[in-house]
Order: structure tokens, then C-alpha cells, then sequence
């Protein structure tokens, strides 16, 4: 059998043994040092913006767990997020004894639906019931609809979490994703653009919010020469090895983004001519996506196939790919939990499937890819 072409598999630079041998070399292999300084102060850089303060954390479920607490979110609170995303955007909220209220998908980004918010917000609002936060995702590095948002969150003065999970690299309106809410959210988990092979940020916008993420995330030990603790901590800190990784990536974080984006281009030239399947893709110039994983949509009254017959016959010649993400509120383990909006996320799931989107692709590899898809649709 030919060899594994994964999703989204890690992309080493070379680079990243040097930055960890430095960490044992100078004996600082725990939550402090000189790797964990420079990957955070390498992040706050690319980002572009002079307020954001990153703390770097052991994930990025972690992270959203972290901005939660800051927020104040407790038991029996009500949390807004997305149901078109992973399960890590919904668990913490559960973490905190808090309810999650999900908004269904535009069509244009896949992502929250301003509309479905503002009716979610206004029902719960109108019900007593005033949502403590919203958590926005930006799905597969595509942005969401920030302006929108914002000026609803706004109006009613909730704070927005950015799951940026999949999205570092990616911009709105010229403007980083992760930096446009309260708090936001990065990933280096294994698939990633980027790996530490496990790992996330939080990105905060003032120093204060990031102190207290730090004293959270180490345990909250109080000032004093014993061990002394006021308030309930986590073990949540980035290791300054995994924050070496994470330094040699950065070196190459820019070339990841062009390379993912290629492999998206390759796909819209594939699917150029078979009609019934698209491409995701920006809507407007407004959106610059890392197109972490390229997807797509099949219509299956158009084409006579599904997107089940195009990933069977992937799988078959050892090719992965995966559908798009089932929905939070068709998930068991939410089943009782508040959804406001149509169908569209179920319908994108029911007919998407997300392709192999490594930015480390071989010709060879593409060719195989290629090969399967014209078989298909031929």
C-alpha cells in the first residue's frame, strides 16, 4: 500500500532541537525560562498589535478555560459559542458549571451567525438571562464576521472570546485574528500551521489580564515563602521545552501560511471545471485566510456523488480526510443545551468534507490526491 498522506500533519523546521537543547542545556525545563520569554514576545510580534500580551499554556482549551474564569463565568452563567466547531470550544464553558447557548453558521464564512446571535442574545436577555460571554471561532483559519459582532456584543456589553484556534495567520479587514476580542485563543496542538506538539495561547490586551493568567495557570501560589493558595489554581503553564518548539516554528510560521494557502489554490484548480462542488474560500478582499485545512461542499443532486463516496475512496488508496465538524447541539453530550438558527451548520455538515491540507505536500502526494478526485467526479 502506498504510504499515509495525513490531513494536516506536523511540519518540522529543523530548527526547533536547537532551541530545546538550549533548555536542557541551561537546566530550565519546567514553566519557567528563557524559550517560554521568547516564543510569547515572538507571537505579541507577528500578531501586530501593541496591546496584546500572550501567555503561552499547555492548549488551547486551557486558554478558553483561562478567559472564561477571567470573565468571571460561573455556575449556572450562559456562554454563547458557535455549534459549527470542535468540541474544546464548549467543553471549558462546561468546566465552569456554565450552560453553552449555540448560534448557528452563516454561508458565506461557516462561521457564528450575526443574525442568529442577536436573536439568541435578545431572547435570553428578554428571559432574565444575560449571556457573560460569546466564544467567536474563526473555522479552518477562515475569519468570521468580526464588525458585525463586535457592534452586536457592544450593544449589550458582552465580552468576546476569539477562538483562533485554527486561525493564526489569518486576518480581518487587515487586522490579526486572536486580537479583536477581550481575550483570544491559538493552538500549536499537532495538525496545527504551527506546532509545540501540544500547546496554546492566551491572547490578553492588557498586562494585568495576563499576570492573572499566569498566577492561574501555575497553580496560583500567593506571594509568601511557603506554599500558600487563595484562590484555585490550574497546572496549565506552557513547559520551556515545548516553548522551544514553539521558537523554531515561529522561523518559519510565514511560510506555513503560503504554503497552505497554495494548497488551497490547488484545489480550486482541480474543482474548477466539475460543477456541484466548492471550494472554500474568502467571500471578499475583507478576509485573508490561512486556510488551515481546505474543504469543501458537494452537492450531491448535481454531481450524483457524496462526500461520503469522495472520502471512501480517499480512504481506499490510504489518503485521509475527514468530514466537516458535526454540530455542538447534535452532540449527545449537549443535547439539552439552548440552539438558535436554522440548518446551515448541519447542512455543511452533512455534505463537506475537509482535504489532506499539510504544507508539507509532496508532488507525488498531490498527484495521488488528484488522481483519486478525477475518478470520482469523472
Amino acid at each position: 500500500m502506498s504510504n499515509k498522506i495525513w490531513l494536516s500533519p506536523p511540519h518540522l523546521s529543523g530548527t526547533e532541537i536547537e532551541f530545546v537543547q538550549d533548555a536542557f542545556d541551561k537546566n530550565w525545563v519546567t514553566s519557567l525560562g528563557e524559550n517560554i520569554n521568547e516564543f510569547e514576545k515572538g507571537l505579541q510580534e507577528f500578531l501586530k498589535d501593541d496591546e496584546v500580551k500572550v501567555c503561552v499554556l499547555n492548549s488551547a482549551t486551557s486558554a478558553i478555560h483561562l478567559a472564561l474564569i477571567l470573565l468571571g463565568v460561573s455556575l449556572n452563567d450562559e456562554v454563547m459559542t458557535s455549534t459549527f466547531s470542535f468540541v474544546a470550544s464548549a467543553n471549558p464553558i462546561a468546566y465552569c458549571g456554565a450552560t453553552p447557548v449555540f448560534i448557528d453558521s452563516e454561508k458565506e464564512t461557516w462561521n457564528m451567525c450575526p443574525v442568529a446571535l442577536k436573536e439568541a442574545i435578545e431572547d435570553r436577555v428578554s428571559n432574565g438571562k444575560k449571556p457573560k460571554a460569546i466564544i467567536v471561532v474563526h473555522l479552518y483559519g477562515m475569519p468570521a464576521q468580526m464588525e458585525e459582532i463586535l457592534e452586536i456584543a457592544n450593544a449589550y456589553d458582552i465580552p468576546v472570546i476569539e477562538d483562533a484556534a485554527e486561525a493564526l495567520g489569518s486576518k480581518y479587514k487587515g487586522k490579526a485574528c486572536g486580537t479583536f476580542g477581550r481575550f483570544g485563543i491559538l493552538s500549536f496542538n499537532g495538525n496545527k500551521i504551527i506546532t509545540t506538539s501540544g500547546g496554546g495561547a492566551l491572547v490578553c490586551h492588557t498586562q494585568e489580564d495576563k499576570d492573572k493568567a499566569v498566577f492561574l495557570s501555575t497553580q496560583a501560589r500567593d506571594q509568601a515563602p511557603h506554599y500558600q493558595h487563595s484562590h484555585i489554581g490550574y497546572n496549565y503553564r506552557m513547559s520551556n521545552i515545548v516553548a522551544g518548539i514553539g521558537r523554531g516554528q515561529m522561523e518559519v510560521l510565514n511560510d506555513r501560511v503560503k504554503a497552505r494557502r497554495k494548497i488551497h489554490d490547488f484545489y480550486v484548480e482541480i474543482f474548477r471545471d466539475i460543477e456541484g462542488v466548492e471550494v472554500f474560500s474568502e467571500p471578499s478582499e475583507d478576509y485573508f485566510s490561512n486556510h488551515w485545512l481546505s474543504a469543501i461542499i458537494i452537492n450531491p443532486e448535481i454531481t450524483g456523488k457524496t462526500r461520503e463516496d469522495l472520502r471512501l475512496a480517499f480512504l481506499e488508496d490510504n489518503i485521509e480526510s475527514r468530514p466537516l465538524w458535526k454540530p455542538m447541539h447534535l452532540q449527545p453530550v449537549f443535547a439539552d443545551a439552548p440552539y438558535y438558527g436554522t440548518h446551515v451548520a448541519e447542512d455543511l455538515f452533512d455534505n463537506g468534507l475537509c482535504l489532506p491540507s499539510g504544507s508539507n505536500l509532496s508532488d507525488e502526494d498531490r498527484s495521488r490526491i488528484q488522481s483519486v478526485i478525477r475518478n470520482v467526479f469523472s
